[in-house]
């Protein structure tokens, strides 16, 4: 059954990363990839979070983009977190 979902590529469609998400710390937030798998390729997916006064907020952002390796998939999404940090700032959260 397995050999049938992946030819036919059924049961990637969960949005779960493979491997733990991989974190960058960028202008006092966190970002981490969370890339998945869909179609047989890798979507660009992750989080860009924030801690003050013990309290964690989070913004989860997937993209249409779709890569053929998780690495570059990863690169990607550290490179759109960063971009979110510096347009949007603390006002991602609102």
């Amino acid at each position: 059954m397995s050999f049938l979902k992946k030819l036919f590529g059924l049961g990637d469609s969960a949005p779960a990363a493979e491997k733990p998400a991989e974190t960058q710390d960028y202008k006092g937030f966190k970002i981490a990839a969370t890339p998945f798998k869909a179609e047989g390729q890798w979507q660009l997916c992750g989080v860009v979070s924030l801690e003050e006064n013990g309290v964690t907020r989070e913004h989860r952002f997937i993209r249409a983009d779709k890569f053929s390796d998780p690495d570059t998939a990863k690169d990607m999404a550290f490179e759109k977190g960063r971009l979110i940090v510096d347009q949007l700032g603390k006002s991602v959260f609102e």
